[in-house]
């Protein structure tokens, strides 16, 4: 078969075990042609594209990023996207196309089947493990081990000085980061999108620590974090090109409310991209490869419109559609009987 592959959305931990997974499968034994596109839907639309080898994915496992590029947007945001797009189809020859990617990717990838009959097979991926239909997602792993490790290092460097650290981890939708590093990590208070906070709580949950005798804090937050109505008042983001909040602040504002109702010194550390970059962990190497060896059957097996998903430790099949206009929220008891029995 000719099989094409492209990587969506945010670059991930695992992608590139992934792609090695699916040519060593594909090429070697299944004998198959594998192209990978460049940049996501652009390298398809435009046919730009690389045939993949052994040689090709040789010392992938443990890269981060993603040797093909990745980018946000779909065919649908240009006119002649799904004219183009067919005619890739059939300049090329393809017999399928894998789509690796987000709840965005995979949502794209759901609609040019239902509507075009396209055949796709999906693969979820994203650090912030909010893909619908999966129990988990490769990168995740790897980015609360950073941020684990992160918050490790911020509690001696607090205590040294008796300050508040405001840790800002990923997590737009979902907190599905700042909640396992937050409990990996001992953090005084840990904020989620999915649980509107009170800042004013959040102060007493740090000083009713201080009291206790320790005079240092780590308070972990997603940057999607939300206030609770009329408890703070946050300036009014700007959207991206995609009409999304630009994020990325939050920790910025939490952290001046907790000194001022506190009196104790506060300072602010955004981890950003280095959650996304470096290498996987060996759960997200061995996750990522079995997705990539999965996806293959999935194609040989004509699966089209579903996606390889992980299911209490079994690789499964869900439809691609379970992601459309869907998130993938926090267990709430992990956060109402476990995380907050450590707050303070």
């Amino acid at each position: 078969m000719r099989i094409g592959v492209l990587t969506g959305g945010g670059d991930c931990p695992g992608l590139n075990a992934v792609i090695r997974a699916i040519v060593r499968k594909a090429v070697d034994v299944k004998g198959d042609t594998v192209l990978g596109f460049y940049d996501a839907w652009d390298g398809v639309l435009e046919q730009r594209y690389i045939e993949l080898s052994t040689e090709t994915v040789r010392g992938l496992l443990p890269r981060g990023g993603t040797i093909l590029g990745t980018r946000r947007g779909s065919p649908f945001d240009t006119p002649d996207g799904i004219t183009r797009l067919k005619k890739t189809f059939s300049d090329l020859k393809l017999e399928a196309l894998i789509v690796i990617g987000g709840n965005g990717s995979l949502t794209v990838a759901s609609m040019l089947y239902e509507q075009l009959g396209l055949p796709i097979i999906g693969v979820p991926k994203t650090i912030d493990n909010d893909v619908v239909g999966t129990d988990a997602t490769f990168g995740f792993q790897t980015a609360v081990q950073i941020a684990t490790d992160a918050i490790d290092r911020l509690h001696t460097t607090a205590e040294s000085h008796d300050r508040v650290m405001v840790v800002e981890v990923m997590g737009r939708d979902a907190g599905w980061i700042a909640l396992h590093a937050g409990i990996a990590g001992g953090a005084t208070a840990i904020l989620v999108p999915e649980v509107p906070f009170d800042i004013d709580e959040v102060s007493q949950v740090v000083r009713r620590r201080h009291d206790r005798g320790r005079y240092a804090s780590v308070v972990v937050v997603a940057e999607g974090a939300r206030p609770k109505d009329g408890t703070l008042v946050l300036p009014e983001r700007k959207l991206d090109r995609y009409r999304h909040e630009q994020l990325g602040d939050i920790a910025h504002f939490i952290a001046p409310e907790i000194s001022a109702r506190t009196g104790y010194e506060s300072r602010v550390v955004q981890l950003g991209h280095i959650q996304r970059g470096g290498t996987p962990t060996a759960y997200d190497r061995v996750l990522s490869t079995r997705f990539g060896l999965s996806v293959v059957d999935a194609v040989h097996e004509k699966a089209f419109g579903e996606m390889v998903v992980l299911k209490c430790g079994a690789i499964e099949r869900v439809k691609m559609s379970v992601t459309q206009g869907c998130t993938r929220m926090i267990d709430p008891a992990l956060f109402a009987d476990v995380a907050a029995t450590f707050f303070g």
